[in-house]
Formats: structure tokens, sequence, C-alpha cells
């Protein structure tokens, strides 16, 4: 039986204005949570991987993060698979309200996950992030080879130099895409898959937010 899964690394901080200060500044800056009155909606979510009714987003409870998580979202190759289903993605627009004077920006993205990959195959799990209106997107690859069959995790984490913050005062949404590609191995009658999936909806993808205060 498949085990609980999430998928593998992303990470994020995006928007429209960066700041320029060292890291030793920023850090200085930084709140040691999120400010109250802080919440999340979901705009719009698209996409083969997350079907309507299969993908939650949570606030935690100091502000300093919030979790999305799946119940079908898994890409797979071989055996009867068809060609549409080598590749499944998730588009998720949200509104994040923050209060008055603060600002934040995505820091590090954790990604647990599950991946069963015949010899010879691969698969690939993709992110992007950024803010409505920005043209600026982080992107972000990381692959996997067969055989490989065991649940794994990985954490993206961005430079507090390199982070971007949103901008201070208006609303912008926040993007999300994911996507996950799985390929045929040596041996095409066997079916290799990846995914961002669960069967008790355990498995979280969590993304970390930084604060600070607007100048």
């Amino acid at each position: 039986m498949r085990k609980g899964i999430a998928i593998s690394a992303a990470a994020a901080a995006l928007t429209m204005t960066a700041v320029s200060v060292t890291p030793a500044a920023a850090a200085e800056e930084f709140l040691g949570r999120g400010p109250d009155g802080v919440t999340i909606e979901v705009a719009t979510i698209n996409g083969s991987g997350c079907p309507i009714g299969t993908a939650a987003i949570a606030l935690n409870e100091t502000n300093d993060a919030f979790t999305v998580t799946y119940s079908e979202y898994i890409a797979q190759a071989g055996g009867s698979s068809k060609p549409t289903d080598g590749r499944k993605n998730c588009q998720i627009n949200m509104r994040v309200h923050v209060p008055q004077g603060f600002t934040y920006a995505v820091s590090s993205t954790d990604y647990r996950g599950y991946a069963s990959l015949q010899t010879g195959a691969n698969a690939s799990q993709l992110a992007s992030y950024y803010f409505q209106g920005d043209s600026r997107t982080r992107e972000f690859t990381h692959d996997l080879a067969g055989p490989y069959k065991k649940n794994w995790q990985t954490t993206d984490v961005v430079d507090v130099s390199q982070l971007v913050w949103s901008p201070c005062g208006e609303q912008r949404n926040f993007n999300v895409n994911t996507e996950l590609r799985a390929e045929v191995g040596t041996d095409a009658s066997k079916v290799s898959f990846i995914a961002m999936d669960s069967t008790d909806g355990s498995i979280k993808t969590t993304y970390h937010y930084s604060w600070k205060r607007c100048q």
C-alpha cells in the first residue's frame, strides 16, 4: 500500500521589492513571530494534480508558516498509465491578508514525499513562486532516479540577502505552482510514480514566512 506523500523540494521567497540590507541587519529586523490578524484564503486552485476539493491550506498558530495538504496528486508512467498521467500540476492563488504596517517573504519550503521508481525511471518535482503583478519568479527543480522506493524530504532555504518582500500597503495575491513528472523505466510494463498525496491527510507541504515591519 502506498504511504502518505507530499513531495520534494522547492522553496521560495518572493515579491515586489527586495530589501537591500546585509544578512546581519535583516536578521535584527525580523519579528519573532507573525503579527495577529493574518489570514489566508484560496482565491483559485487549478490543475490536474489538485481537482476541486483535494487541496487544503491552513495557517499555523504563530503565523510564521502555512501548509498545503493534497489528497490526489500523483504522476506515474509505465504499465497501463496514459501519456497524460506522466505530468501533473497544481496552481494555488492565495489571498494573504496582512495587517497594515507589516510585510512578509516566503523564506523556505519543506516538501516531504514518497516515490516508487523502477530501474531506469526518473521523476521530477518542480515549483515556482511569485506575487501577483510581479514579473520575477522563483523556480526550483528536484530530480529522483530509479531504482528508488521510499519516503524522502528536502528543504530549500533562501538566503536572507535574497529574500523578496511583499509590497507594503498593497494587496497582492501569492501564487504557488507545482508540478510532478514521471518517466518510464527500463521495463515499460512496470509502473513508476512520484506523488504529493496522502491516504491519511497527515502529510503536508510547509511554506515558512519571514516577517518585518514596513519602513
